[in-house]
Formats: C-alpha cells, sequence, structure tokens
C-alpha cells in the first residue's frame, strides 16, 4: 500500500528550527526534527529550513516527491522591527494644494522610534504631478545615490484611483527599486496610518525579498515541488510571491503559527491558549474556532496589519526566581529574566549530587539587573538558576517524556535551598515560586477574557511550546479553569504551520454599499486564495459589514489540495454527542440532533427558560473530527436541500430579522454547505444578507444536503 502524501511544516526561532511532518490524509504527527537557526550562514536562515527538511525526510525514510504541502514561519521579520535592524526608504509623497500639504507631513514618519535609539530611516521626496518625469528621476537619482533600495510611493485618495500611484511605482521598478504603493497594501482611508503601513513593509523588504529568493532556490535544488508556503501573522498562510510582495504579514506570525497547531491538531474552538518557552509566554484567544485579530502598533503608532491579538508576559520556563532576603525571605517576583539570558544552566537538570551541600545566593544576571535573582552555588564554585522549571518538576507537574521533565529528585534538591531560606518544605517554595510567577499570566487571562466576553466557566486554558508545564497547570489550577497540555506542544508552532490555510483578507471603505459590490469584495478574497493554489471547492468568505465605518471586510481561508481524510480516524456518533453534551452542560442523552450532512453534525440541548424570560435554544455545530466550529447560546436551524434552499432562504432570514427603534437587523447566519461553513453573521442589512446567501448556495449540486443556523439580535 502507498503511503499517504506529506504535509511539512518548519518553525525558524532564535535559536532552532523545529520541522515537522503530518500525514496529509490522517493530519498525525509521523517525524519531527531540529537543527540550530543559521544565522551566520551566507545563506541566511535559508540554509537551515533546507538542513531540517533533509533530516526530517531522512528520520521518516520518506522522499521529496512524498511532500504536497511545505510551510515555513519566521521570526525574521519580527526581530528586525524589534531590533531596527531595517533598510532605509525612499518615501515619495504626490499632491498639490491641500493633498500635497498632507502628503508632505509625512515626513514625519522618520521620527517614529521602532528600537531603543533606532527610528525609521526615511528620507522623503515630494512630487507635485505624478507625471512629472524630470522630478521623478531625480529623486529616484538621489534615493540611488543614498544607497536606498526600496521605495515607497504614497498619494491622499489612492484607494479611490491609484493612477498616480501606480505611474510612479511602475518607473521606480523600472530602475530596479524595490516598491510598496500605499493602496497595495490596504484600500482603507487614512492617509497616514496607510502610509506608515507601507513604510513598514518596505524596511523589511529587501531582507526579506533576498530571503525568499534563497529558500525557493533551496527547495528547488532539494527536490520539492511542492509550492513553498509562508505563515502570516492571522493564522494563515500565503503564497511566496505574495511574501515578497508583502513581507509585512509576516510580523508575529510566530505566535500566530502555535495558535493555529491549536486550532487544528487541538480541535480548540473557544478558549486561550498560553505559548510558553524559556523566557515568556504569549497569551492569545480563541473564539467560535478562529482566531482573534487586530490591527496592531509599531513605535507606538497604529497600522493597517491585522495580526493575532497575542499579549506577551516575561514569564517562562526559564524565568529566574527573585527573593527578598533579610528578615523573613520572599519570593517577589518571577522573571523576567531568564537564565538563558544570564548564561546559567536550570538547577533541575543538573545531576542531584552535584547539589548537594549548595547554598542559596542572589544576584543580578547581567549588568544593571538587581542583585536579588536566586541562584545555588555549590562547593565547587559552580552556579546553576533557580527557575519556573524547577518548581513544576519538583511539584511533579511535567510528565515523563515532556520536553522540559527533570528527574524528581533533582527538582526537589534544586528547590531545597529556597525553601530554607523561606521557612518553609519543598512544595511550599515550588508554590510559591509559580504562584508568583503566573500572577502576571492571570492577569492577561483575566483582562483578555473580559476584551472578549468569555464567561469564567467558558475558559479553558491550553498550553504548548516547550514550557508549556512550567505555566499552564499551575494557572489553570489557580485560576479554577479547565486546563490541558497540547499534545506535542514543544512542536506546537510547526505543527501549526503545516496545517494552515491559505487565508486572504479584503477591506473596502464603501459608503452605502450596493449587494454588487459586496460581492465584488467577496469574490476578491475568494480568487486571491484561489490564486494561490487554494481548492476552490474548499475556499470558505466570511464577510463583515461595518455599517458605522461603511467597511466591508471580506476573509477568504482555503486548503491547498482537496484532501479526503481517512474515514476510520473520524469520530462516531457517540464520540460526536459526548463532545457536545460536554459544551452544553447536558447529559449526552439530553442531546438532539438537529441537522447533519457528510461534514457537520449541529446538536441541540433542551430549551432553558428563565423566569420572565423567553426560552433560549443552546446549539453546538461540530464537524466529523470533533472539533466546535460554532456555538450559540441561542439559536434557529433548518435544513433542506441547495435546491430547495436557494428559494426558502430570503423567506427564512425575513422571518428571524429583527426590528427596533434603531431599524432592522437581519440574523446573524451561518451556512454549512459541503465541508465549508460559511460565516455571514457580519451582515446587518437584510437584502445584502440574502445576496450573499444566495452567491453561496450557487453552483452547487441541488441535491447537497444544506443546514442554516441563525441568531436573531436583540
Amino acid at each position: 500500500m502507498e503511503p499517504n502524501a506529506l504535509r511539512i511544516g518548519i518553525d525558524v526561532g532564535g535559536t532552532f528550527t523545529d520541522a515537522v511532518a503530518i500525514d496529509a490524509a490522517t493530519l498525525r504527527l509521523i517525524g519531527q526534527a531540529k537543527t540550530p537557526t543559521s544565522h551566520d550562514h551566507p545563506d541566511g536562515v535559508a540554509h537551515g529550513i533546507v538542513t531540517a527538511l533533509h533530516e526530517l525526510l531522512a528520520t521518516i525514510g520518506r522522499s521529496p516527491d512524498d511532500v504536497v504541502f511545505l510551510a515555513h514561519g519566521t521570526t525574521q521579520a519580527t526581530n528586525a522591527l524589534l531590533e531596527g535592524d531595517v533598510a532605509p526608504v525612499g518615501l515619495i509623497g504626490i499632491g498639490r494644494g491641500a493633498s500635497g500639504f498632507f502628503a508632505k507631513r509625512l515626513r514625519r514618519l522618520g521620527r517614529i522610534e521602532i528600537a531603543d535609539g533606532k527610528r525609521l530611516p526615511v528620507s522623503y521626496e515630494h512630487l507635485r504631478r505624478a507625471d512629472d518625469d524630470a522630478a521623478l528621476g531625480a529623486a529616484l537619482d538621489r534615493f540611488h545615490a543614498a544607497g536606498i533600495e526600496s521605495v515607497v510611493v504614497t498619494e491622499p485618495f489612492s484607494v479611490d484611483d491609484a493612477i498616480g500611484e501606480e505611474r510612479v511605482a511602475a518607473t521606480a521598478r523600472e530602475r530596479g527599486f524595490l516598491v510598496t504603493a500605499t493602496h497595495e497594501i490596504t484600500s482603507l482611508y487614512g492617509l497616514s496610518k496607510r502610509t506608515r503601513t507601507a513604510v513598514l513593509n518596505a524596511v523589511i523588504l529587501p531582507r526579506m525579498f533576498a530571503t525568499a529568493d534563497l529558500v525557493q532556490t533551496s527547495i528547488d535544488a532539494a527536490g520539492i515541488t511542492a509550492p513553498l508556503m509562508v505563515m502570516r501573522c492571522d493564522g494563515g498562510v500565503m503564497s511566496l510571491d505574495e511574501m515578497r510582495r508583502r513581507p509585512l504579514l509576516t510580523v508575529l506570525s510566530g505566535p500566530a503559527a502555535g495558535v493555529a497547531g491549536a486550532l487544528m491538531q487541538e480541535k480548540l474552538s473557544d478558549g486561550l491558549f498560553l505559548e510558553t518557552g524559556g523566557t515568556s509566554t504569549d497569551i492569545s484567544v480563541i473564539r467560535r474556532g478562529k482566531v482573534a485579530v487586530r490591527y496592531t502598533e509599531f513605535g507606538g503608532s497604529s497600522t493597517y496589519l491585522s495580526a493575532l491579538d497575542v499579549r506577551t508576559v516575561g514569564v517562562g520556563g526559564g524565568s529566574m526566581v527573585r527573593i527578598r532576603t533579610g528578615g523573613a525571605a520572599q519570593v517577589t517576583h518571577v522573571g523576567p529574566r531568564s537564565a538563558h539570558i544570564a548564561g546559567l544552566p536550570y538547577a533541575c537538570f543538573a545531576p542531584e549530587e552535584k547539589l548537594l551541600g549548595a547554598r542559596l545566593v542572589t544576584i543580578a544576571p547581567i549588568e544593571g539587573d538587581p542583585a536579588d535573582h536566586a541562584v545555588l552555588e555549590t562547593e565547587g564554585g559552580d552556579r546553576f538558576a533557580v527557575t519556573m522549571t524547577c518548581a513544576a518538576n519538583a511539584l511533579g507537574l511535567v510528565p515523563e517524556g515532556d520536553y522540559a521533565h527533570a528527574p524528581s529528585d533533582a527538582a526537589r534538591a534544586a528547590l531545597a535551598p529556597l525553601a530554607s531560606a523561606l521557612g518553609t518544605d519543598v512544595e511550599g517554595a515550588a508554590k510559591a515560586v509559580l504562584d508568583a510567577g503566573v500572577a502576571p499570566v492571570l492577569d492577561v487571562i483575566a483582562t483578555m477574557a473580559d476584551d472578549y466576553d468569555i464567561a469564567k466557566d467558558d475558559v479553558l486554558l491550553v498550553g504548548g511550546g516547550g514550557g508549556a508545564a512550567s505555566v499552564t497547570p499551575h494557572a489553570g489550577t489557580k485560576h479554577g479553569v479547565e486546563w490541558r497540555i497540547a499534545e506535542h506542544s514543544e512542536v506546537i508552532s510547526p505543527i501549526g504551520v503545516a496545517l494552515a490555510l491559505i487565508r486572504e483578507q479584503v477591506e473596502r471603505v464603501i459608503p452605502g454599499a450596493t449587494d454588487d459590490q459586496i460581492l465584488a469584495v467577496r469574490r476578491e478574497a475568494e480568487q486571491a486564495v484561489i490564486a494561490q493554489g487554494a481548492a476552490p471547492a474548499e475556499v470558505s468568505v466570511d464577510v463583515t459589514v461595518d455599517p458605522q465605518s461603511n467597511t466591508v471586510r471580506a476573509v477568504a481561508t482555503g486548503a491547498t489540495e482537496l484532501r479526503t481524510q481517512d474515514r476510520t480516524q473520524r469520530r462516531t456518533d457517540g464520540e460526536l454527542r459526548a463532545i457536545a453534551a460536554e459544551g452544553l452542560k447536558v447529559d449526552a442523552a439530553a442531546v438532539r440532533v438537529l441537522a447533519a450532512t457528510d461534514n457537520h453534525v449541529v446538536f441541540g440541548a433542551p430549551e432553558r427558560r428563565r423566569f420572565l424570560r423567553k426560552a433560549t435554544h443552546p446549539v453546538r455545530v461540530l464537524d466529523r473530527d470533533g472539533v466546535v466550529r460554532f456555538a450559540s447560546l441561542d439559536a434557529r436551524v433548518q435544513q433542506s436541500t441547495v435546491g430547495a434552499g436557494a428559494g426558502t432562504l430570503p423567506e427564512l432570514i425575513a422571518e428571524h430579522t429583527a426590528y427596533g427603534d434603531g431599524g432592522s437587523r437581519a440574523p446573524a447566519l451561518q451556512l454549512l454547505i459541503g465541508p465549508r461553513i460559511a460565516d455571514l453573521s457580519g451582515v446587518l442589512d437584510e437584502s445584502q444578507l440574502i445576496s450573499l446567501a444566495r452567491t453561496e448556495v450557487e453552483g452547487q449540486d441541488r441535491s447537497e444536503p444544506l443546514v442554516a443556523v441563525l441568531e436573531v439580535r436583540s
């Protein structure tokens, strides 16, 4: 029997490059490899990517011909911006009169500080007219003389009329410059924010462009014919060509990869994902099976970059314990300094006999740090850091086989001197360390749960990363909520890269948008992911129309190939019912199947009645793999076929449209068609919703099952 094809995910971290192989049919992990990240190699990180790929294929005994999907995530763009290691940019503003006045003010972008003491390296040139070839040529000559390779072109209202930007951009490209036109980055109004986003893209463009070429050349030489994809900052992937055009989308793609892994591997539909490394913990939210995203800031200025909403806390598995001595000793903080930065090994990984007789001392890990960081000093003069990982192992929270597991006796020996100083036992000392360590984590969890309106009873913490067991178990227990550690947590990021879907977002500001204009935005997003290799039959498009800002947003996602998963790996009806019952908080016997397709099952609980309030109808939509794809406290469900539903959908939508003093509000609609769930909940207007619903069912087999799930808006 011929083996299944492979999906390969590679995550380029600051220290190591991790690669995993996933069975393309069953989506199970079948192999992994780790190599040092090749920052200093002539080919840069590209060398490490190919090295990891070769080691992975050799380990599992497979060939490049077996690879049908290959994607990588990288911290290169993020690190470049955080460290200020960016290329100089030539900014060309276009305009006369009032437009020219506002364009000229953009020269102030050079004042934005992106790292300590480092500002955006922007050189500004102004054109009164886009067709002034002499002035443009002189400006480009000055850029060339200054060693500038990357150019940004900006003009007020270019999102409505891009001719000026396109003309200048074309000339600059002919001269050999890498060019970013602001209308290509976003179609939203806001000259300053749009230009700021384009400049951030341009300052990393030369390096990312070179890396893309090196990676592609190396992959071609390795015999991989599958298209190379790159992780985006919003949890999806994009083609290498798109990365060459918009490298800014790779910023924050590291945390996004971990969340993508939690979504796909862990089947997490609602909860908080905590990815813990040696130094920090990234916390993000998943709601209704989707990552939470928001516009990001750099240097204190907002941008139009939609990225994962991730909050970082300076506490990780290697975070050092800080104590107050004199009188009654006390653990005051844990982190943000880590043992890695201090150049010290973890005490719990030292041989137990080496720690016998060690004494507790305090140091300043690096110059300028407070001298309150606890370390063990042995009789031979060796020093070891007391860390979160030491405390977690001392309490038995790190299971055998975990990346961070240490022998219990060694971990307890590592905590014994601290326990003596605190006047308690090893368990008490370990709890004091973990309490102090997870305190800021719990603060962020509470804030994010409040931001996204997640009730405490619904909070689920899922831990990933090599240091997951040092933070998530104690945080969950302390907060009194459900928690678990992701399977293969130490490689959850490359798993997320391997399982991610192609994603594209299109935004337009359209006052009084017509049905045709909304459909045009939807089609643009759909065609963008298809152009990058997504299979048309598996593309889903979520559309949102914001009547306050007049913004029409379409987010399209799709797989790179049609996958026929192994049906033997899918959940049984009983297992699906049990999962639904757990989410609905009722006995499995009380759960009813409200509708079903080949790919999804809709479950409902008995209606719930509260005094003086109308009854509600809780609903859970599960795919056949057991992932909760949609959850509602009160929804109506109707099953039909595409042929019948095409005619009844308008009546169904009208029936559930709410009317009030503020006008009418169409229901929040989810359509289940084949392998897709079309989320149309972002559309409030009844006629617009009907048009989009009709578009979703067009071209489908008339006998195909169609399920509508509707929530009436208050």
